[in-house]
């Protein structure tokens, strides 16, 4: 029953906000698992996910977690953010991923080993996502991780520009399907 509402809700957001949401459902199981995989849990102290939307990826973290890691969920949406808050106590959550470095700061946590994402980069105006890729790079450590998954590869090459990208996995899986990208930052 929950996913059936989780999925109306989304089709609703989405509806009234296409170029936020992104997607007319929520990421699928196989999509969430294809992101968790890529992370090496042992090392993970700090984590943060961007658009964590109705918590189809977060979810999943507890079962991965194996460190305990602290766990930083962003979601602009007022009404999606209070149920991520109700759902997942035991995480942060913010509203705006374009103040990612501020809320570090607000955690006293000076790198994250790991950003997820799920937000919609390439529907956003270029100078938001040059925003938000400043905030991300700024915020992960050397090394760390930063797993996106996009509908497209249209953001391949701006993100190309920031990090190493070790892989991109295709996950036909989800609706629409999805890109997977695995990017490290430099040393």
């Amino acid at each position: 029953m929950e996913n059936i509402q989780e999925k109306l809700q989304f089709l609703h957001k989405f509806l009234r906000a296409p170029k936020q949401i992104g997607s007319i459902t929520p990421s699928s199981m196989f999509l969430a698992k294809k992101m968790l995989e890529q992370v090496n849990w042992n090392r993970v102290d700090h984590i943060a996910e961007l658009g964590a939307g109705t918590g189809a990826i977060t979810k999943y973290i507890d079962a991965v977690n194996l460190k305990d890691a602290n766990v930083i969920l962003f979601e602009k949406d007022d009404s999606l953010r209070d149920q991520l808050m109700r759902r997942f106590p035991a995480y942060s959550c913010y509203a705006d991923a374009c103040k990612l470095r501020e809320a570090l700061q607000n955690e006293r946590i000076e790198y994250l080993d790991c950003i997820l994402s799920g937000l919609p980069f390439f529907n956003f105006p270029q100078q938001l996502r040059d925003q938000l890729m400043d905030q991300i790079v700024t915020s992960l450590k050397p090394g760390g991780l930063f797993i996106a998954f996009q509908y497209s590869q249209q953001m391949k090459k701006q993100l190309s520009t920031l990090f190493d990208i070790e892989h991109v996995h295709y996950v036909p899986w989800n609706i629409p399907p999805a890109f997977v990208y695995v990017c490290r930052k430099g040393l």
